[in-house]
């Protein structure tokens, strides 16, 4: 009667009214939220994005037990959770002892889901996201991905009733600080690019190759992947002039773990 006079939504299977379905589904362990979210979107996920996904889940899933429960061997409770419990390839076969010890603990402490509803909670995971595995600060941009990461998982939970809103919307915070400065002294000028240029081509093997790689990246300012994935048929180079190079893709290293077939590349699709 209170959720009907609040004006609530409720749900027709059960009866209930969406308050209390968000309060049986916040029983559910973030460990067990964020193994069902690997499930649910490896397929239509790519490997490198797989691979990135399980490090940033297996550095918020430790870091969101409590103060007064700390694991023995965090480095072997990370390394469980990155290549077993969020590597869905790995699910066929069992873990081996010392990990399955790592992740039966990980289970008995996890909290429930509801305790992400606490900003000090949520603000715990953030933490750690700016910082390594042995304390040091992590680069900026590795935080910033796995803080994507987390709030993807979250913002999967709030489509299927687990949250109101997304826990992360209500957490100041800032990633770990960044040098955008560039020391003039370590850029070689287009001089001594050339040279460069030059003495890589003169190697043998793949000289030629290796200079026409590194040509790439400096003069258009292309990805590594990019310059690895380009087919001669892209090319297309005037004996004077500008050119112009079609790129359809970049083959990455995703690691034969985390790709469908099992391979160390895939091709992935332009950065923006």
């Amino acid at each position: 009667m209170t959720a009907a006079r609040d004006g609530e939504a409720f749900d027709e299977q059960t009866g209930l009214p969406a308050s209390e379905i968000r309060a049986i589904r916040q029983r559910t362990t973030w460990y067990g939220l964020a193994h069902a979210y690997i499930d649910e979107w490896w397929d239509r996920t790519p490997g490198n994005a797989r691979r990135a996904l399980a490090g940033a889940l297996a550095t918020i899933t430790p870091a969101l037990v409590g103060s007064n429960a700390r694991s023995s061997e965090p480095r072997v409770l990370r390394r469980a959770l990155y290549s077993w419990a969020f590597n869905k390839r790995a699910w066929g076969s069992e873990p081996s002892a010392e990990w399955q010890h790592a992740l039966d603990w990980m289970q008995r402490h996890s909290p429930p889901v509801s305790k992400l509803t606490e900003p000090d909670v949520v603000r715990r995971a953030l933490e750690a996201l700016g910082r390594k595995i042995d304390g040091e600060s992590a680069a900026a941009k590795t935080a910033l991905r796995k803080r994507s990461a987390f709030s993807e998982v979250l913002g999967a939970a709030v489509g299927k009733g687990y949250f109101a809103e997304n826990p992360l919307a209500r957490v100041k915070w800032q990633a770990p600080g960044v040098s955008e400065e560039v020391d003039p002294a370590c850029v070689p000028n287009p001089t001594q690019v050339a040279r460069l240029l030059t003495a890589v081509g003169r190697q043998q093997g793949r000289g030629p190759h290796l200079e026409a790689f590194f040509g790439c990246m400096y003069y258009t300012a292309m990805h590594p992947a990019e310059v690895i994935h380009l087919q001669i048929s892209q090319c297309h180079l005037p004996k004077s002039g500008w050119g112009m190079l079609n790129l359809s893709g970049g083959v990455v290293t995703a690691g034969k773990e985390w790709t469908d077939d099992g391979a160390v590349h895939e091709v992935d699709s332009l950065k923006r």
